[in-house]
């Protein structure tokens, strides 16, 4: 077993006003030569935007991007002919493929939104542009919530193109859970939203995280109440 610790400290950080974000691997300006993916898990961004305030129409592609929104709501209009509102409880997955362009902008004029973005990178390229989203009941604790799966995978939730599983998991003080992952060859990516974890027997506080890879396993237990954690598990991909 291989792992890599992340501590939340050691993160990429820009504050241009309206919009406070953290970068776990190198993103825009922020530029670390150890930290540009952990396998096919490219970006994940720890962003907080201010009320009315947001992304303007912007290109991408050959992207899977994953929203999640922590408190606030997004609103998200795309090239696709997509208007949508994304409130806490959902989750967005756009497949960028061969071109789509669009805009995010926090949907509340006076409070704040955060939310993470996540980009993994795709096991197919050119691919027609899609959109989706779901509701997920994460009031749920002491059992794993399956969000993202790769495409044709037997759960009916939100699918991406690429050998990925996303998680999230909301556990009660010293609640031990464990996670199999679904390809022996993957890693996983796990960070803390808040309370605390102990992983592998590795001590993580909110916005830590591990990687973990060459393990069939995890053994996650939550060390404070109400404690959550976001699990990506992804092909350990290189990228040149």
């Amino acid at each position: 077993m291989n792992t890599i610790l992340f501590p939340s400290d050691s993160r990429g950080h820009a504050n241009h006003g309206w919009l406070n974000t953290y970068h776990s691997f190198s993103f825009a300006n922020y530029f670390h030569p150890d930290r540009i993916n952990f396998g096919a898990l490219r970006v994940l961004n720890d962003d907080s935007i201010a009320g009315g305030k947001g992304f303007g129409s912007h290109p991408h592609s050959n992207m899977e991007i994953i929203t999640i929104p922590l408190s606030g709501s997004i609103q998200h209009q795309d090239s696709m002919g997509h208007t949508e509102v994304i409130k806490p409880g959902e989750v967005q997955v756009m497949s960028a493929g061969k071109g789509i362009v669009h805009s995010e902008f926090n949907a509340d004029n006076v409070n704040e939104l955060k939310l993470f973005q996540i980009w993994i990178l795709p096991n197919e390229k050119d691919v027609v542009p899609r959109y989706d989203q779901k509701s997920f009941n994460f009031s749920v604790k002491n059992e794993w919530i399956s969000i993202v799966s790769p495409k044709n995978f037997k759960d009916a939730n939100l699918w991406i193109h690429q050998e990925a599983w996303l998680h999230l998991g909301y556990f009660d003080k010293d609640f031990n859970v464990e996670y199999y992952l679904n390809k022996s060859d993957n890693g996983i990516y796990l960070m803390v939203i808040e309370g605390s974890f102990s992983v592998n027997g590795q001590n993580l506080n909110a916005r830590d995280a591990i990687g973990i890879w060459e393990a069939g396993f995890v053994t996650i237990q939550a060390t404070s109440k109400n404690s959550r954690i976001l699990l990506i598990e992804v092909p350990m991909i290189s990228i040149n």
